[in-house]
């Protein structure tokens, strides 16, 4: 299953047997997935849900809460909605289930956004609002850089309804339109990991959170890796193009050069891959790193002095092309 399938699974067993929040998931689902409708001239109330399982729920709900009788009704998808889904309608009383739900305004005017007595409850009340939506239109991505939960929104006032209800709960959400669909938007790691678990999806979230700390650990432990690669192969480089021009000086200069240049330009040709501290230890008598690189420093500008006098390339031409400093 995928982590919206999990979420999902689990947040159609969350039962909060407090009426008002009962009323606010459902008013909520009902807002995200379909709304209002005109049927033979009469106001009806659909819900276009992906499970057969929390379409049964809604029709349950419907009854107990509101006494309608909701017709359901199993449609294959076609176009952008692809799939089975499911429908269920209130055609009869219709209009009353409108006004009880508050989708429709004192004037028969539809609501926008969501409801001003949901949005102003209480902390129950907002989560359910949020679990609603999220079962109706939500989706949850994977850990990593691009990872979002998401909820499709049927007007941008819906967006907005459902993102002053987040920061109500401490949740920072965002409302943005992708493709002239409204959505709402939490992006940052804990931030997700609270939206679950504010909806009841503790399972799912403690999931998500431990799959997002070990995608964190691995992705630490390639930057480490592919640092210490880089760090590797710069080392490697600098060891070859320093042994290159201190060949060229040793060419260059043939017997002018002195004995203790000489010895500090062999120890680098003979341990090419050992650091100036190592080349030290390995001098008769031991060196200290600074007279190491002391020592070659005066070997290749003696070398490079001389072959500008005499017009010949300097110890730079004998390193490979691509590792110049």
């Amino acid at each position: 299953m995928s982590l919206t399938a999990d979420v999902k699974a689990e947040l159609i067993t969350v039962r909060d047997p407090r009426p008002t929040a009962r009323v606010a998931e459902l008013t909520s689902l009902l807002r995200f997935s379909g709304g209002l409708h005109s049927i033979a001239n009469r106001v009806a109330v659909e819900a276009e849900l992906d499970s057969d399982v929390l379409a049964r729920r809604t029709a349950r709900d419907l009854v107990e809460l509101y006494g309608v009788r909701p017709e359901l009704v199993h449609v294959q998808g076609s176009g952008a909605r692809s799939g089975s889904h499911y429908a269920v309608r209130v055609i009869e009383g219709g209009e009353t289930l409108a006004r009880q739900t508050g989708l429709l305004d004192q004037r028969r005017r539809p609501v926008r956004g969501l409801p001003n007595k949901l949005t102003t409850g209480s902390r129950g009340d907002l989560a359910a609002i949020w679990r609603g939506a999220f079962l109706a239109a939500g989706t949850l991505s994977d850990p990593g850089r691009s990872a979002a939960l998401e909820i499709t929104c049927p007007s941008s006032e819906a967006a907005m309804a459902l993102v002053g209800a987040a920061h109500r709960l401490g949740i920072a959400g965002k409302a943005r339109e992708v493709r002239g669909i409204p959505r709402v938007v939490v992006r940052e790691g804990e931030a997700i990991r609270a939206a679950l678990a504010a909806m009841g999806a503790v399972r799912a979230a403690a999931e998500w959170d431990q799959m997002r700390q070990r995608r964190e650990v691995r992705a630490g432990v390639n930057r480490l890796v592919n640092f210490d690669d880089a760090n590797l192969r710069r080392s490697a480089q600098a060891a070859v193009a320093a042994c290159a021009r201190v060949e060229r000086a040793l060419e260059i200069l043939g017997d002018e050069v002195p004995d203790h240049l000489r010895q500090a330009g062999d120890l680098r040709l003979a341990h090419r891959d050992a650091s100036l501290d190592e080349l030290g230890h390995h001098a008769d008598p031991p060196l200290t790193k600074d007279a190491v690189a002391g020592r070659i420093r005066r070997l290749l500008a003696m070398a490079d002095k001389k072959a500008e006098a005499e017009g010949l390339p300097g110890t730079e031409a004998a390193v490979p092309a691509g590792m110049e400093d």
